[in-house]
């Protein structure tokens, strides 16, 4: 049995990937403008990095909106869970006291087969549809 995958379907996970990436950026942006925050003055939130944070996490939102729109919720909501991947492999290197261990290695592996399982299953399950 040939597994199918439309093109909707394909351009709607790509979707969300990049939502993903937005997402993360967005989150990496928030804590970078969080460290420039002085306790007691609410206006030093105010910086660029916590504005490019609201930017960056708004066009990750956009785009799971239109990726919504293309394909299944139930194939295309799992991969949002790759936001950690992307914060895994980028804040050890802007955020001295992020690291990654051995465990959060293993986390960022199981996250990454379960996504592709998922996606792997819901094209079989779509096969058995168009065949049956």
């Amino acid at each position: 049995m040939d597994v199918i995958i439309t093109r909707t379907q394909k351009r709607a996970m790509a979707l969300m990937v990049v939502c993903t990436i937005f997402t993360s950026l967005g989150q990496i942006f928030w804590k970078l403008g969080v460290n420039k925050y002085i306790s007691g003055n609410i206006l030093s939130l105010l910086n660029i990095p916590f504005i490019f944070g609201f930017v960056a996490y708004g066009l990750g939102a956009l785009l799971m909106l239109i990726a919504f729109r293309r394909g299944e919720l139930s194939v295309l909501y799992p991969i949002v869970a790759t936001s950690y991947v992307w914060v895994s492999l980028i804040s050890p290197r802007l955020f001295p006291d992020d690291f990654m261990n051995a465990w959060k290695w293993a986390g960022v592996i199981i996250i990454l087969i379960s996504v592709s399982i998922l996606g792997w299953a819901s094209s079989r399950k779509k096969a058995e549809v168009l065949d049956g």
